[in-house]
């Protein structure tokens, strides 16, 4: 599987600000949803390298497609498994 690095801009920081509490871990509407959580992640790993592998869209099948089974994909295992190996 591809990836790549997305950007943590100031904006993203500032969407996860809230009214009623500490933070918010959810994006406003519009906003970009991976980077908005790689934004609240951030805020607690001070200067431990860290990732935020995004999977919302590939974990889950509700229902069956051409070459995937319905429920868990298991996606992004291997990536990461490979990732591990050669790193």
């Amino acid at each position: 599987q591809k990836m790549w690095q997305l950007p943590l801009f100031d904006e993203f920081k500032e969407s996860i600000k809230s009214t009623i509490a500490d933070l918010k871990n959810s994006a406003d509407t519009g906003k970009a949803q991976p980077s908005t959580g790689a934004a609240f992640l951030d805020k607690f790993v001070d200067k431990t390298p860290w990732v935020h592998i995004d999977i919302a869209g590939t974990a889950y099948f509700p229902k069956p497609a051409k070459y995937l089974a319905e429920g868990a994909t298991g996606a992004p295992v291997r990536t990461i498994i490979e990732w591990l190996i050669n790193t």
